[in-house]
């Protein structure tokens, strides 16, 4: 049945007026195909857990996936490569997790917002998100990234998979 109404459709004199109508009538009959595919992206992740590897890798299954677990790699992929979207953990050590009151930030993701910040030219057009468990820590790398002009935002990590979705639906 349906063929038969898409090819008495294509039969009839273009009129945008009544394409639109009949799209209207097939959207909410359900019959419409609303799927659209977007191409691959390049995505970039720092987050020393092995289980949000994982999960990344489901979300953005058929797009560029760079994975770093420290802030040295995390230099290097980001200077060799271009992201559509950067996303930064902040606690990447143990001790991380406990407490703010140490002295290492040299090995956190906020090592690599100063980084970044220092060298503007690097992923300009990224979208950066901050998806640390770690709100105290977040708000800091978001502004020293903003320093540099860049888009970024913080998101906890329990509503990550909705801004995901919302930002790079598939």
């Amino acid at each position: 049945m349906m063929q038969f109404v898409l090819c008495y459709i294509k039969m009839i004199p273009e009129n945008k007026e009544f394409m639109s109508i009949v799209r209207s009538i097939l959207l909410k009959l359900g019959l419409a195909d609303l799927k659209v595919d977007r191409t691959p992206i390049a995505v970039f992740l720092l987050d020393d857990d092995r289980r949000r590897h994982r999960w990344f890798e489901k979300r953005f299954e058929g797009d560029d996936l760079d994975i770093a677990e420290t802030v040295e790699e995390a230099k290097e992929c980001l200077q060799q490569a271009n992201y559509d979207a950067i996303f930064l953990d902040h606690d990447l050590l143990p001790h991380h997790y406990e407490s703010n009151d140490h002295d290492d930030f040299g090995t956190t993701g906020y090592a690599i917002a100063e980084w970044l910040n220092e060298r503007s030219e690097l992923q300009k057009a990224a979208t950066i998100i901050v998806h640390t468990r770690n709100a105290d820590a977040a708000i800091p790398m978001v502004q020293k990234l903003r320093e540099s002009g860049r888009s970024v935002e913080y998101v906890a990590f329990p509503m990550l998979d909705l801004k995901i979705k919302n930002y790079w639906k598939r």
